[in-house]
């Protein structure tokens, strides 16, 4: 690496012309510049006298010397500008001995571009003039005086590895509000100060100061937007106060990082800065990060999960102070200012008031969020709390207060009147031979909570003990500040995000390469049917030859009394046809033009593109394939005669949505064979449909074949590379199989394609828990949070401006709000809204880290909650019922309602509904897809959310998983659970309905099936529900019941099964022809049923059609009927009816 050479080097400041000048007398005024930097002043220019135009060349240069190990520092550039002030010289007067100047203005000149690896820049500064100066101040069309200036270095004052692995950490204080009632304006003067520490590459931790904070008393909102000042004292222009090209532009509460950004905190927040007492600073202070000698790598891999490249070394120690102690305290407090005594004797004098600090508090930044991929800067209100040295350390193992324990050299640079110690600065020793040693005795005379003793704590600077007021222990005045309510707005930006964020592009290619696009495939030109139907085109044109040579060897009219020759006659002329066409060689051409299309049958037919292995094998393949083409040839010559052909009965088809249905069925009955048929049938039909594959992936789950589901995920994938859906699946599939790194992609491309997809961010928030990287996982549950907030109110929005029952808040009005933290109150459906609410909202960072906390305590490999709160009081813990919106199919879309089934394919909540939680969100996703083994983890993530907890959702689900395990005994004790929270859920019924059927209850499923139909809201498996409860009404011998029962589900989504079902019903009921067009009509969704036909055969003898049930009894025994006692049923009437076993 470059080292930065020791030795000073010079930096050239060179003030070339003036333009717009005006003096106090006269138009031609004579000038100089006076060129100041870290209170130094570096020179004065020649006087020059401006002319009428109001220019002046001064061509000044004047010079200071950097030199990184003491004196001009990266950090003085950083954050101290140059100052140029024009002074006038005016003319002497009579007996005057010395000539009289007078101050003109102030130009800022601003050294940051040298920290950005540049060794010169030319700029055009402003002239900010002085209180009673002639210079025109700056508005908008108005010339403005200003000055040309240029910066050189001989050569860049950073080294490549500096540019690449530094940074520039920016901190802005904006306000303080709502301060106690005890700051008056009026009295004694105080100085109002804010520190903080950042810790740098070396030995010693920089502090930030933002002093001589100016007390408001409110009246009006702090204009937006308002520069950014220098944080320097003694500026004599007001102007040169601002720096230039920076700007506090506020922004919506609720897109702020701090604590107080939630609707609810809207209303204090808009008198809290409208009305009451306030401190503002609006300073600006920068710090520059120089990249480490030596860095401890370890902890950085392990927080980020990228490798270490020499970009990143800079960060690290940053890094590492922030994954430490994720809060950082920021001390506010008052000090009376210290007036400096005249006389180059003078002494300053300690009295007893000197030094003592009041109102000492402090607020705790939560610094986390730098560590997000591609953050740089965090803004947001901090709630300011008295400085106790316990709570301190126990929340940011921070064991020195920047203001009491480094007291003497604040106060001395308080007497001097410095800001951000621009002479002197203060700076807190992190020598590491003394700092265990410091620690230890710290530690041992630190108060702990409820001491009642004054121990001494030694500075880090000093040796000389501190000592700490009794009261410390208690703030009092520290309290007030909680009375008070106080905050302080906070901003700290970064040039360069700590932790790079992966551009959707790398994201996209990677994906790519892990399943690379499929075009959709073009159609073959080939195949069997195109093979059969090219011979049948063949056949047709020999034909028509053949008879066009016919008629012009015997004519016309031959051919139209052919039905009057003798049958000598036809043999001599066909004798004479076949000797005409092999004469002339026709029937050679005939037999060539065939050939092709034999032989494209050949292949694509009978797949032969070998030679034969025997002359036997030659025989059958030649016999077979002659008996096909002459039956071929036959279907070509009829369909030339359209009249001797019958028509052909209509295929029945049926829709993509049936079979997805009567496949749900196959599963709900156990019948994965079936099931697997109807799906493989979609994917024949559609295999460039994604829907398809993303159906046949999640019963691939449900069967545990995860490899298959994989397969089926990655193909829909391919389709579609940009599909949310089919990236969380190959995310979680990966995950599943442990392919960690492809599900970080995964879940990351999803999160960039649809930044506001709430699931995406929960998966990715998990698969980060997966790998213990709690910052990470903290900033995508963050992340999801705030979606789901955003899109619950957004939809409040919509819902009250369609009824046109939006409630318009005033600006310092409350809108009711029933967003909470990690989800949603029970009051959502009543909120206000207001109108013109953002879409982002953040979550209070208290809340996000008491989850936090509590969800790192999870083990990654449980699976079951534990069930301790079942003990609570259920007054106390019950949750408001999920509302179930009652669909209505359509005919195109009849099954689109009947997603699963209860006990095998568990999208109990695919109704619409509010999301509760984010975690809830994600578990109806994962159940709709069967993805169980992964529900468990989100299930102990809902249990320890502060509004996620037991639910009868969460019970729900729970005995969805045990069902699935046929664990009935769980299943309902969960069941009971949910409907002790809420016991009018038409779901709690349904599924203890499917529980109580799979166990060989049916007495009380059919009661408490007839339960939940008897609901105004349906349940989300009513089709499950009315099949079950009519096979239980044709168990039970209730047929009028049945009859009713199939009635209602075959009009809402008809199937096999519920056609069969009324059949029987209309079967036992006597109504003959009622159940023969039942049972059609299920015969014609699936002819694979051999109770099906066995009803059939019933119905055909019961009317005497012998032909009919004879063959339905056909099938009945060629598919096999499991029914014996339906089988015997059959036998009875055969024997009764004395027909329809052809066996017998």
């Amino acid at each position: 690496m470059e080292q930065v050479s020791s030795t000073g080097r010079p930096v050239q400041i060179t003030v070339t012309d003036g333009y717009d000048l005006k003096g106090f007398k006269g138009d031609t005024p004579v000038t100089f510049i006076r060129a100041e930097f870290n209170q130094v002043v570096l020179g004065d220019s020649a006087k020059i006298t401006v002319s009428p135009e109001g220019t002046a060349k001064y061509n000044f240069t004047c010079s200071f010397e950097f030199s990184p190990e003491g004196g001009v520092t990266l950090d003085d550039l950083a954050h101290k500008p140059v100052f140029l002030t024009m002074t006038e010289a005016l003319p002497k007067e009579k007996k005057q001995k010395e000539e009289k100047t007078m101050i003109l203005g102030q130009a800022v000149v601003d050294l940051l571009p040298l920290l950005e690896g540049k060794s010169s820049f030319e700029t055009m500064v402003p002239l900010h003039p002085v209180p009673g100066s002639p210079l025109e101040p700056l508005r908008s069309g108005v010339k403005q005086c200003s000055l040309e200036v240029k910066v050189f270095v001989a050569e860049p004052l950073l080294t490549a590895a500096q540019i690449s692995g530094g940074n520039l950490l920016k901190v802005t204080l904006e306000a303080a509000y709502s301060v106690p009632e005890s700051f008056i304006p009026v009295g004694p003067l105080q100085n109002c100060m804010v520190g903080l520490q950042v810790p740098s590459a070396g030995e010693k931790d920089y502090p930030i100061y933002f002093k001589n904070g100016t007390l408001k008393l409110g009246g009006e909102r702090e204009p937006v937007p308002r520069p950014k000042k220098w944080p320097i004292a003694n500026i004599l222009a007001p102007g040169a106060n601002n720096i230039p090209d920076a700007f506090i532009v506020g922004g919506p509460y609720e897109e702020e990082e701090g604590e107080l950004n939630h609707p609810e905190d809207r209303e204090f927040r808009n008198q809290a800065e409208c009305i009451k007492k306030r401190i503002t600073w609006d300073l600006e202070s920068r710090c520059y990060l120089d990249p480490p000698a030596v860095i401890s790598l370890g902890s950085f891999y392990w927080l980020t999960g990228f490798k270490i490249t020499e970009s990143f070394l800079s960060y690290v120690s940053f890094q590492k102070r922030i994954a430490d102690c994720r809060f950082w305290p920021v001390e506010i407090t008052r000090v009376p200012p210290v007036t400096v005594p005249k006389g180059k004797s003078a002494k300053f004098e300690k009295t007893d008031d000197e030094g003592q600090l009041s109102f000492h508090g402090v607020a705790y930044v939560n610094m986390v969020p730098l560590l997000y991929p591609g953050v740089k800067r965090i803004r947001g209100a901090f709630h300011v709390y008295p400085y106790l040295d316990s709570t301190v350390y126990e929340k940011t193992k921070c064991l020195f207060s920047l203001f009491r324990d480094t007291g003497h050299n604040l106060i001395q640079n308080n007497k001097i009147g410095g800001i951000n110690s621009p002479v002197s600065k203060p700076v807190i020793s992190k020598n590491l031979k003394e700092d265990k040693t410091v620690k230890e005795k710290d530690i041992e005379a630190r108060p702990r909570p409820g001491d009642v003793q004054a121990p001494s704590i030694k500075s880090q600077s000093s040796d000389t003990p501190l000592e700490i007021e009794p009261s410390l222990c208690n703030n009092p005045e520290g309290q007030q500040y909680v009375e008070a309510g106080t905050y302080i707005v906070l901003e700290i930006e970064l040039d360069k995000a700590l932790v790079p964020k992966r551009m959707p592009e790398e994201l996209a290619r990677r994906v790519k390469e892990m399943i690379p696009p499929r075009p959709p495939l073009t159609r073959r030109t080939g195949g069997a049917q195109k093979a059969v139907s090219d011979y049948h085109v063949q056949i047709k044109n020999i034909s028509r030859a053949i008879l066009n040579e016919y008629h012009r060897m015997f004519g016309k009219e031959a051919a139209k009394v052919g039905s009057d020759l003798d049958s000598e006659t036809l043999e001599e002329q066909k004798c004479q046809l076949n000797y005409e066409l092999n004469c002339s060689g026709k029937y050679f051409a005939f037999k060539e033009q065939l050939k092709h299309a034999v032989v494209k049958i050949v292949r694509e037919k009978y797949l032969k593109t070998t030679a034969f292995e025997s002359q036997e094998e030659l025989q059958k393949f030649i016999s077979e394939l002659y008996v096909f083409l002459v039956d071929q040839m036959h279907v070509a010559l009829n369909q030339a005669m359209p009249d001797d052909v019958q028509g052909t009965p209509s295929a029945i088809y049926t829709s993509s949505e049936q079979l997805r249905l009567f496949a749900f069925e196959a599963e709900v009955n156990e019948n994965y064979e079936m099931a697997t048929v109807y799906y493989e049938e979609r994917l024949v039909r559609e295999p460039q449909n994604l829907e398809h594959w993303l159906d046949y992936g999640a019963f691939c789950l449900l069967t545990e074949d995860n490899i298959k589901a994989q397969e089926c995920f990655r193909k829909a994938l391919s389709l579609n590379q940009n599909h949310i859906h089919s990236l969380l699946l190959c995310g979680v599939l990966a995950v599943l199989m442990e392919n960690y790194e492809q599900a970080e992609i995964f879940f990351e491309d999803a999160t960039c394609l649809e930044p506001t997809n709430v699931v995406a961010w929960t998966l990715l928030g998990l698969y980060y828990e997966i790998q213990n990287n709690d910052i990470r996982m903290e900033m995508a549950f963050h992340e999801a949070f705030k979606q789901l907030q955003a899109r619950v109110l957004q939809a409040q929005v919509t819902k009250q401006r369609r009824t046109s029952t939006v409630e318009y808040v005033e600006e310092g009005g409350k809108a009711d709000s029933c967003l909470g933290p990690w989800g949603i109150t029970s009051g959502s459906s009543t909120a206000a809204v207001k109108v013109e609410a953002p879409a982002g909202l953040g979550a209070p960072l208290s809340i996000l880290d008491e989850f936090l906390d509590e969800s790192s305590n999870l083990q990654s490999e449980s699976h079951e909650p534990i069930l301790s709160v079942q003990s609570q009081d259920p007054t106390t813990s019950q949750k408001p019922s999920n509302t179930f919106v009652k669909k209505t199919p359509s005919k195109k879309g009849a099954s689109k309602c009947q997603e699963s089934s209860t006990s095998l394919h568990p999208t109990l909540y695919s109704v619409s509904q509010t999301p509760t939680t984010i975690f809830m969100e994600t578990i109806r996703f994962l159940m709709k897809v069967n993805a169980v083994q992964y529900v468990h983890r989100v299930l102990a993530h809902e249990l320890l959310c502060p509004h996620g907890g037991p639910s009868c959702e969460y019970y729900l689900v729970l005995a969805q998983t045990h069902l699935l395990k046929k664990d009935f005994a769980k299943a309902e004790e969960y069941l009971q659970q949910a409907a002790q929270m809420d016991y009018l859920n038409p779901n709690v019924w349904g599924v203890k309905g499917h529980l109580y059927f799979l166990s060989g209850n049916h007495a009380e499923a059919k009661a408490c099936y007839e339960r939940t139909i008897s609901f105004v809201v349906d349940a989300s498996e009513m089709h499950f529900i009315f099949l079950r409860l009519g096979q239980i009404y044709l168990e039970e011998k209730e047929y009028e019941k049945a009859k009713k029962t199939y009635l209602q589900v075959c009009k809402r989504s008809p199937s096999c099964l519920t056609w069969l079902g009324l059949g029987i019903a209309c079967y036992q009921l006597d109504e003959l022809t009622e159940a023969e067009d039942a049972l059609s009509e299920a015969n014609a969704l699936n002819n694979y049923n051999a109770e099906v036909w066995a009803y059939l055969a019933l119905v055909c003898l019961k009317a005497g059609r012998q032909l009919e049930a004879e063959q339905a009894y056909k099938y009945t025994m060629k598919l096999k009927l499991k029914d014996e006692s339906l089988l015997a049923e059959i036998h009875m009437v055969q024997e009764t009816v004395g027909f329809g076993n052809p066996s017998f």
